[in-house]
């Protein structure tokens, strides 16, 4: 396992992060513990859940993640756990948040309660990042980064980072950071994987030239790169399986990442892993972590089957040769998921 710094942070972690939105919902108690001690065994320090944690939000399970969280907590050494959690964005958009009953936004009163239910759930008294969970540009950024700041000071948060955030949001933090003097984002936490590479549009270089680290989520691109989903198939219990039935939302989300040309892009991707003699799974991990504004992938599973082939990933470094390949499936069937 190797280990970076989180932005220009003084926090260095694994560069892979074992992320837990599964838990409470796909995958029981005894399941989610059991996969946070196999990733600590294989050096894994970090670790990601949410307050709105297990997935798709709802409010008669929300917390949960947390709360399986604060249990395995117990009893390990905390100092060693990086832990990150974050707080909902806006409730009257794409996502509804399941906290506060679904009035959520990232003020001051929000935040704050967001934080303190947090930390007892999780058991502890600091979080080592704290991120908002989706942006609210509907907030000023300087209202946004003043409370975390003074979070920050109070001791309950070493860090904070964003997550689905626009180059505009980011810049636009970053610049109401430096005017207050507050504390800026040290991380951003995006969507970024073979089959969705827009993060290196222009956010990348937006996160290079101003020392922010990506910790990217969905390398596998919800599953989609296992190949479980190619010709057709629905696995029983799988979350897209699950998300096309639902609907709404949950239907159109599923739509985007689980199309005919993700899955096409897919099928090609494992000819190159099977190629390489790797499974695909480990690739697209391997792939996601050789990118130099990475600072950490984040992982997730929902059995513990499915956690050897991403800790294969840890020391590997994929080829010129793969590389290529890969960069021609993407040239080629471009933006898969839109």
């Amino acid at each position: 396992m190797q280990y970076r710094r989180l932005g220009k942070s003084p926090i260095t972690v694994s560069d892979i992060c074992m992320g837990t939105m599964t838990f409470g919902n796909q995958a029981d108690e005894k399941t989610s513990l059991r996969v946070l001690d196999m990733s600590l065994d294989a050096g894994i320090n970090f670790f990601d859940t949410a307050e709105n944690y297990p997935v798709p939000p709802d409010a008669k399970y929300a917390g949960r993640t947390e709360e399986f969280f604060g249990k395995w907590l117990k009893g390990k050494d905390r100092d060693s756990i990086i832990l990150a959690t974050k707080v909902c964005g806006p409730s009257h958009g794409w996502i509804k948040g399941a906290m506060r009953a679904g009035m959520t936004a990232l003020d001051r009163h929000n935040i704050t309660r967001a934080l303190d239910a947090s930390l007892k759930r999780l058991g502890t008294d600091y979080v080592d990042l704290y991120q908002t969970h989706w942006p609210d540009h509907g907030t000023p950024y300087d209202e946004t980064m003043e409370v975390l700041d003074d979070l920050i000071r109070e001791g309950k948060i070493r860090i904070v980072g964003c997550s689905n955030e626009t180059t505009w949001g980011l810049m636009k933090s970053i610049a109401a950071s430096e005017r207050g003097g507050y504390a800026r984002y040290q991380t951003i936490q995006n969507n970024f994987s073979l089959n969705n590479r827009r993060f290196e549009d222009e956010l990348a270089a937006a996160c290079r030239h101003e020392g922010v680290s990506l910790i990217p989520y969905s390398p596998l691109g919800g599953g989609v790169l296992s190949g479980k989903y190619n010709n057709g198939a629905r696995p029983e219990g799988a979350r897209f399986t699950n998300y096309l039935g639902m609907g709404g939302r949950q239907a159109a989300m599923a739509k985007r990442f689980v199309n005919d040309r993700s899955l096409d892009a897919t099928t090609r991707y494992m000819s190159i892993a099977a190629e390489a003699g790797i499974s695909p799974v480990t690739m697209a991990v391997a792939w996601s972590k050789q990118h130099d504004f990475v600072a950490s992938t984040i992982v997730g599973v929902t059995t513990v089957e499915q956690v050897p082939d991403i800790l294969a990933a840890a020391d590997m470094t994929l080829s010129d040769d793969v590389m290529k390949a890969i960069d021609k499936v993407s040239k080629e069937i471009l933006y898969p998921m839109g």
